[in-house]
């Protein structure tokens, strides 16, 4: 197992407190090998091992389990001399797992970690399941630094530059850095990742009946990565194909491709009013080598996909992230956390003046003094401008602080 401990150092410091703590994220972005870890870490501090128990609730052994079942099974097997430490991994495919949960955070010495894919283990669900008493924790796919420290088990880096270029392209969904793979056989996994999740997280469990609707919706959202648009465009992108379907049916799917944690809604900003508008939002998706297992690569998709790793990145690290909206145009990201701010500009290359101006301006119009980058990928991003940090992606993506 390679370490991620930024996520292990976070989740263990909240160890033997009363909250549950949840794990959600996409599939097989490595919800249950962190709990692994976490097992392994409670297990050195020494903790005997039948103090630790361990069940993966989507193995055939626990199909058609449930509630009082999964409450008894559980039950049974606490310490009666010491905390018992319950890792309970897909959870949510017991049907009345947050009763089980909560009574066992309420009537027993435990400590309880769990984890979960789909909807049913939205924020919104969790909370009214577990009121007041758990702390989510959203686990992403490898970032960039995750991803080099992956690739270098099996060969050498050299250039972290290039590297961004091969990270872009793959993805970072775990699996598929543990050996070297062809961009075939990458596909091949993530897109098997991405139906199991529209099948078994989205049509099964909605029982939608027109898939071919959803699908269409989903390739529409993933070429149009980075691009604010509204239900009605998507609309009238279907019309133009002879397809209709109503613009709440578009706002549904939508929202249970957000609840799969498939993509990632980001709202406009209005920087003079402050306020977050509800109209011509984008979408990110959880992973870049969604779009290219889905879609197929496409080169003129990379500025897209750069912004998608650096709206990642910012998720990542707590912030909130906002398109930001002034009165001559768009401002790329603005993040905000507690009383920290970010402003970003991501951009390709700038290969004319014009394009200069209209990356570096959009942020000299920002009169306050929190940090603004400009992210570039060409030989020229270095440098300090009127206080606007040029800096590559790369670069940005491993610095520890910004």
């Amino acid at each position: 197992m390679i370490e991620r401990p930024d996520y292990i150092d976070k989740i263990y410091s909240y160890r033997d407190t009363p909250f549950i703590k949840v794990l959600t994220g996409v599939r097989r972005s490595g919800k249950s090998t962190i709990l692994k870890m976490l097992m392994q870490k409670i297990e050195e501090s020494g903790v005997a091992s039948e103090r630790i128990l361990n069940y993966r609730f989507d193995s055939l052994e626990y199909e058609g389990m449930n509630a009082k079942e999964m409450f008894h099974e559980l039950k049974d097997k606490l310490s009666v001399s010491g905390k018992t430490y319950l890792f309970l991994d897909e959870v949510q495919e017991v049907e009345g797992w947050e009763k089980v949960v909560n009574s066992l955070a309420s009537d027993y010495d435990v400590d309880i970690y769990i984890t979960g894919s789909n909807s049913r283990m939205m924020s919104s669900e969790i909370s009214t399941y577990l009121t007041g008493r758990y702390i989510s924790f959203r686990i992403f796919t490898l970032s960039f630094a995750e991803y080099l420290n992956f690739a270098k088990r099996y060969r050498e880096i050299t250039d972290v530059h290039k590297e961004l270029v091969t990270y872009i392209k793959l993805g970072g969904f775990p699996a598929i850095h543990l050996q070297e793979y062809t961009s075939d056989e990458v596909y091949t996994i993530v897109r098997d990742i991405y139906n199991s999740t529209i099948y078994s997280d989205i049509v099964r469990r909605n029982q939608i009946r027109r898939v071919d609707q959803l699908e269409r919706i989903v390739r529409f959202v993933f070429h149009n990565v980075g691009r604010t648009f509204s239900a009605k465009t998507i609309s009238d992108y279907l019309k133009a194909e002879k397809r209709t379907i109503d613009i709440e049916t578009i706002y549904s799917y939508l929202e249970k491709l957000e609840n799969a944690y498939i993509l990632h809604r980001c709202s406009r900003y209005d920087m003079q009013g402050k306020e977050i508008l509800k109209t011509q939002e984008k979408f990110y998706l959880a992973d870049t080598s969604l779009r290219y297992s889905v879609l197929g690569y496409d080169p003129n998709s990379v500025s897209a996909m750069l912004e998608n790793v650096v709206y990642l990145e910012l998720l990542r690290r707590g912030y909130s992230v906002y398109i930001g909206k002034n009165n001559d145009g768009e401002i790329d990201f603005v993040a905000i956390k507690q009383n920290e701010k970010l402003y970003v500009q991501v951009t390709q290359e700038i290969r004319s003046e014009e394009t200069m101006k209209r990356e570096y301006n959009r942020l000299l119009e920002i009169a306050d003094n929190y940090p603004k980058y400009v992210l570039r990928t060409d030989e020229f991003a270095e440098g300090n401008y009127q206080g606007i940090k040029t800096i590559h992606v790369a670069d940005f993506l491993l610095k520890k602080e910004w």
